[in-house]
């Protein structure tokens, strides 16, 4: 797949602009999200995962049950259910959704957040156990037989699973974390690593960074890329900004009463969020069109940097994105279906259509890079 667009589910209605309202779970809602997102031309939506979530499992397989082909991507935080349970888990799911599962491995870079739960490893303990849960559930995908497992954290004797992938037992594995013990993890485990929006320069040192990690497993060059962004479109450039400034004064009071918001810390502890703390630090705009706005007023909660243009705009500043590796785009605005519907027409077309362009140009032409 040369180029993949994930977006943003949820069973209600909230963003940064948007205060929650109605039942936590509004089912006609989800659906109308789901069947949004299909018919925009999406590959995937996020089911999001954090400690006061709804059950991402059952939400997945209602998206299923709502759409013909709209992939999952299923977040997942190891540690709380057994590796050979989830793994059996996602099989089953992987079959009720006819193959469109893949799972976003999130081991969690908050130790407060991990609490709620009753975690209390601390960072580089969670991904060692990262680590061995994804080696276990791969067996419990592969194995040919019953097999005995004994690691530092997990022992398991006789595992047969009874349910593996639809698809040539596997399930793509998708992988969050920026820290140096996050990405040595994703370079043994990933089949797409996840960064959020920074600057070309950020994404480029990340980059090379994972496909080190990679090598050391030889898989440089079986891992993709994906970034997450915040498209902000309007018919003129300057129509985009002033667009982008109303969302971040509507946002502005919004926060206020949102208690995910105001309850972050001043300094998140996950590396992603201080990585974004340091691109918004650069500036309310970096590289052209980068917008930090959203990402200085939420404390860098999730993925919160946008860029805010024209389509061919902001479709330009994606392809600088994929001629760095980037291969997969997590892109979600502020009003959710609108803004999806609005992706579906005007951007995501664009960006296929450039990048089976350049992709023919690159065939044509091996030895010399697409322009």
């Amino acid at each position: 797949m040369s180029i993949e667009f994930i977006g943003f589910s949820a069973t209600q209605e909230v963003s940064e602009t948007v205060l929650p309202q109605g039942s936590v779970v509004n089912k006609s809602f989800l659906g109308a999200v789901a069947r949004a997102h299909e018919y925009a031309g999406f590959d995937r939506v996020l089911v999001a995962h954090s400690s006061a979530s709804v059950d991402g499992f059952q939400v997945a397989s209602y998206i299923a049950s709502q759409t013909q082909k709209l992939g999952i991507l299923l977040a997942h935080r190891p540690g709380f259910v057994s590796p050979t349970l989830a793994a059996r888990q996602f099989a089953t799911l992987d079959h009720f959704s006819d193959g469109r599962l893949a799972v976003h491995v999130i081991s969690g870079g908050d130790d407060t957040e991990q609490q709620r739960d009753g975690d209390f490893l601390d960072h580089d303990q969670r991904y060692q156990r990262t680590d061995e849960y994804l080696e276990v559930v791969r067996k419990t995908w592969t194995s040919e037989g019953p097999f005995d497992h004994e690691g530092p954290i997990y022992r398991f004797k006789g595992q047969n699973a009874g349910v593996r992938p639809l698809n040539n037992q596997h399930i793509p594995v998708y992988f969050g974390g920026s820290s140096e013990a996050a990405i040595e993890v994703a370079g043994k485990h990933a089949d797409v690593y996840a960064l959020w929006g920074e600057s070309l320069a950020q994404v480029a040192e990340t980059i090379a960074r994972v496909r080190a990690a990679a090598a050391k497993h030889g898989r440089a060059d079986k891992i993709r890329f994906s970034l997450s962004l915040r498209p902000v479109l309007a018919a003129t450039e300057e129509q985009a900004w002033a667009k982008a400034d109303a969302i971040l004064a509507t946002a502005t009071e919004r926060v206020k009463g949102n208690v995910h918001f105001s309850q972050r810390p001043q300094q998140p502890q996950n590396a992603g969020s201080q990585r974004l703390l340091d691109t918004a630090a650069q500036g309310r705009v970096v590289d052209e069109r980068l917008w930090t706005g959203i990402a200085a007023l939420t404390k860098a909660a999730g993925n919160s940097t946008g860029l805010v243009g024209t389509p061919e705009q902001v479709r330009d500043a994606l392809l600088k994105y994929w001629e760095l590796g980037v291969t997969t785009f997590l892109i979600r605005g502020f009003d959710p279906i609108q803004d999806a519907l609005q992706y579906g027409r005007e951007l995501i077309p664009l960006v296929r259509a450039a990048v089976a362009e350049r992709e023919a140009r690159q065939t044509d032409h091996p030895s010399r890079l697409a322009a």
